[in-house]
C-alpha cells in the first residue's frame, strides 16, 4: 500500500537535521533557510512550542515584551524590549509575541508565548516533521552522523540538537529523591497556611516563591552561595527574583539562607531539613510542612556522550566551543538553551543569557552561519563599513545593538582590516581576531555597571580597552567619539 503519511522529511539523507520544535529549533530552521541551507526538522512534539507547551508552572514568564516601546515594533532595535519573540528579517514575522499579550503584565503568559511561537512556526512557516522521536545516534564510517527515529534513519553531514534542558533533575542530596521537584508543584491555594521549604535560589526557586507569596504562611529558599541582588536588579528576572526580597526584607515570612543542605527526612507528618549556614556559619535544622527540589533540569542527550559530547554542570548540560558545537569540526551543534554550556569569558562572574530565548535566538543566527561555513562550505554575506564611518558605526552598535544587549561578554560586533562586519561569540573572535581587526562588547562588571569594551587586534597581540558608563547608555557622544578614535 502506498504510505498516506503525509508529514514534511520522511527517514533519509541531508545535509543538516534539526531536531526539535520549541524556539531553538525554530530559530535554527528559519536561519539556516534564509542561507539557503536544505535541512529537516523533526520533533517528538506534536506542535510547536517546546517546553513553553508546559513550563513556567506558574504561567508568566521571566523576560519582558513591550507592546510600546521607545522603538517601533519590528525595527532592530525592538528586540531590545521584545525578549520573547523569534528573529525574523520580513516585517510581518517580526516581534510575533506582543501581538498576543493582553498588556495585563509586561512579561506574557505561557499560552501567550506559545501562541507567539505557533505563530512564526505556521507563518514562516518552518516545516517540521512532528510526533517523530530522535532515539538513538552513531557516527558512520564516513563520518556523517546518524539519528535513529521513531519513524527511521536520518544521516547528515551536522546535526543540531534543540531539545532544551528540560529534564527535571535533582542534587544529590540524601533524601531529595523523597520530594517533589519544580515540576511537580501543585496549585498555590493548595499551600494555604504552610511553611514551605524550597531546595535552591534560581528561577525555578523564585518561581515557586513567588507564586506562593498570597499563600504560603512562610517560604524558606535555601543555596550555599548567596544571590547577588544589585546584579538582579538591573537583570531580566528581577521580576521573580525581587518580589519574595521586597517581603524578605519586610519581615513577611519570606527567608532566602545561604545554605548547605546536608539531608532532608521525614519527620511524621513534617519535613526536617538539616544543613549548615555559609556565608554565616552554623547548624541549620528547619521542620516544615513542604519541599522543594528547585535544582534545574537536565538536556536528555540520550547516548550522545559516546560520540564524544562531554559536560558541565554536574553532568547536566554539554560542554560547548563558542560556536556552540560539542568539538570542533565534529558536526554535533546544539540550539535553545542547552547553549548555555559555552560559557565565554565570565568576565566579572556574569554569564551570558544563552539559557533564555532573548539570548539564544542570536546565538541561533550565529551558530547557522559556523555550520554552514565549516561544514557546507556556504558563506553568509557580510556587511561592509567604511573607514571613515567606523567610530559612530561601533558607538552605535554599543549603544542600541539587540544582540550586544543581550549577550553582554558574549556576542561582539567585529570589523575586519578591510572593513567586513559581522557578529561574534567574543571568546571565538579572541582565539583568532585574523590580522589587524576591531570587536565591540557590552559588558557588565559586578556592581551592576554597564559600558562598553573595545578590543584592538593588531597583529601580534589584542588591547582591551573599557570606556566609562553613562548615566542614558548612550554612548555616541562626542566624548565617546574621540576616545574611541584616539584608541582604533
Amino acid at each position: 500500500m502506498a504510505s498516506t503519511d503525509e508529514r514534511p522529511f520522511p527517514p533519509g539523507d541531508y545535509p543538516v537535521v534539526v531536531v526539535g520544535s520549541g524556539p531553538g529549533g525554530l530559530q535554527t530552521s528559519y536561519c539556516l533557510s534564509r542561507l539557503g541551507v536544505e535541512h529537516a526538522v523533526l520533533s517528538a512534539d506534536e506542535e510547536p512550542g517546546g517546553m513553553f507547551r508546559l513550563y513556567p508552572i506558574f504561567q508568566r514568564l521571566l523576560s519582558w515584551s513591550k507592546p510600546d516601546a521607545p522603538a517601533e515594533r519590528g525595527a532592530r532595535a525592538y528586540e531590545w524590549f521584545d525578549h520573547n519573540s523569534l528573529l525574523a528579517e520580513e516585517a510581518e514575522h517580526q516581534a510575533l509575541v506582543p501581538e498576543f499579550m493582553d498588556r495585563t503584565f509586561m512579561v506574557p503568559s505561557r499560552p501567550e508565548m506559545e501562541q507567539g511561537l505557533a505563530a512564526f512556526a505556521n507563518r514562516v512557516p518552518v516545516s517540521v516533521r512532528y510526533s517523530c522521536r530522535w532515539e538513538a545516534t552513531r557516527r558512520d564510517d564516513d563520518g556523517r552522523l546518524v539519528l535513529t527515529t521513531s519513524d527511521g534513519e536520518y544521516r547528515c553531514r551536522a546535526a543540531v540538537f534543540a531539545v532544551g534542558v528540560t529534564t527535571p533533575w535533582k542534587s544529590p542530596i540524601p533524601g531529595i529523591e523523597q520530594v517533589p521537584h519544580y515540576v511537580e508543584c501543585g496549585d498555590p491555594p493548595e499551600y494555604q497556611g504552610r511553611r514551605v521549604f524550597v531546595v535552591g535560589k534560581r528561577n525555578s526557586a523564585f518561581e515557586i516563591a513567588d507564586g506562593l507569596l498570597p499563600w504560603a504562611r512562610q517560604v524558606i529558599l535555601g543555596s550555599p552561595r548567596p544571590v547577588q541582588t544589585t546584579v538582579i536588579a538591573l537583570s531580566t528576572v528581577r521580576v521573580r527574583y525581587l518580589q519574595p526580597y521586597e517581603d524578605y526584607g519586610l519581615g513577611g515570612g519570606t527567608f532566602a539562607l545561604d545554605l548547605a543542605v546536608e539531608r532532608i527526612e521525614r519527620r511524621g507528618e513534617r519535613w526536617g531539613v538539616v544543613g549548615q549556614g555559609t556565608t554565616r556559619p552554623g547548624p541549620i535544622d528547619l521542620e516544615v510542612d513542604d519541599v522543594f527540589a528547585a535544582t534545574g533540569f537536565s538536556a536528555p542527550l540520550l547516548d550522545l556522550p559516546a560520540l564524544g559530547v562531554r559536560t558541565v554542570a554536574q553532568g547536566r548540560i554539554p560542554a560547548l566551543t563558542p560556536f556552540w558545537e560539542s568539538a570542533p569540526g565534529s558536526g554535533i551543534y546544539f540550539a535553545g538553551n542547552a547553549t548555555q554550556g559555552a560559557a565565554g569569558l565570565r568576565k566579572h562572574g556574569v554569564g551570558a543569557s544563552s539559557a533564555a530565548v532573548h539570548g539564544f535566538r542570536y546565538n541561533a543566527r550565529v551558530m547557522a552561519a559556523h555550520l554552514a561555513a565549516n561544514h557546507l562550505g556556504v558563506r553568509a554575506p557580510r556587511e561592509r563599513v567604511e573607514r571613515d564611518r567606523l567610530v559612530p558605526y561601533l558607538l552605535d552598535e554599543v549603544s542600541s545593538a539587540p544582540e550586544l544587549w543581550a549577550q553582554k561578554s558574549y556576542l561582539a560586533r567585529t570589523v575586519s582590516e578591510d572593513g567586513e562586519t559581522e557578529i561574534l561569540p567574543l571568546a571565538g573572535w579572541l582565539d583568532d581576531p585574523g590580522g589587524r581587526s576591531t570587536a565591540v562588547a557590552v559588558e557588565m562588571n559586578a556592581a551592576g555597571e554597564i559600558y562598553p569594551a573595545v578590543y584592538v587586534a593588531n597583529g601580534g597581540g589584542v588591547r582591551e580597552i573599557l570606556l566609562p558608563p553613562h548615566e542614558l547608555n548612550d554612548f555616541r557622544g562626542a566624548d565617546y567619539e574621540r576616545e574611541l578614535r584616539a584608541v582604533l
